[in-house]
């Protein structure tokens, strides 16, 4: 059963312990980085055609960590936005050694 949280910094810690394989967080941060760079990418260059590799980029490596080395179902698909800013968040500490790559 899903829990609701009122508020974000209540559900981060959740979030956190659905990412506890490594492996899983690291393919997080390398999809979000390549969101990032896609986007830059793409207000450089004005290709918006391009526009649909974010979210490809950004859910595609999240869920391949959650289905194959988290083992469990992706916390988007209960809490989609706190689940969406927890991922930059979480990208936020992990880029600055806050959590483990």
């Amino acid at each position: 059963m899903s829990q609701d949280y009122r508020r974000f910094h209540d559900f981060y810690p959740f979030y956190l312990g659905e990412h506890s394989d490594r492996v899983c967080r690291r393919l997080h941060f390398i999809g979000t980085s390549l969101v990032l760079l896609t986007f830059l990418a793409l207000l450089v260059t004005g290709r918006w055609q391009w526009w649909f590799l974010l979210p490809l980029f950004g859910y595609g490596f999240a869920w391949v960590g959650h289905f194959f080395f988290e083992k469990n179902r992706p916390a988007t698909f209960t809490h989609p936005i706190y689940s969406f800013i927890g991922d930059w968040v979480m990208f936020r500490d992990i880029l600055f050694g806050k959590i483990p790559f």
